[in-house]
């Protein structure tokens, strides 16, 4: 009887171990799991058909060159236009695509 006691508290203290061990290493998962940038800086968008010369320049893979092309092709209905206009490569855009918004009035 005192085996069976001590026996089943064995158990139920592994199982609770177990839920809880289980439990923690999906809140650790959860809280590295980064937002997509959208979500995360939706605020913090740049849009494409107002933003400044330097703004522009500050993007990654953009530059000078890309900027001032930018300016020239506005105003654009959506952020993909940039390629399809053939304004940027499809490469840079990629990089950037989640930084930028393209806002109508």
């Amino acid at each position: 009887m005192r085996k069976n006691l001590l026996a089943s508290i064995l158990i139920a203290l592994f199982a609770v171990s177990l839920i809880s061990s289980s439990a923690l290493a999906q809140a650790q998962a959860k809280s590295k799991t980064p937002a997509p940038a959208a979500e995360t800086a939706k605020g913090n968008l740049l849009d494409i058909n107002s933003a400044t010369k330097d703004q522009l320049d500050a993007l990654p893979g953009i530059g000078e060159k890309f900027s001032q092309k930018i300016i020239e092709g506005r105003p654009y209905a959506k952020k993909s236009d940039l390629v399809h206009k053939k304004i940027i490569p499809q490469a840079t855009y990629n990089k950037i695509k989640d930084q930028i918004i393209a806002k109508q009035k």
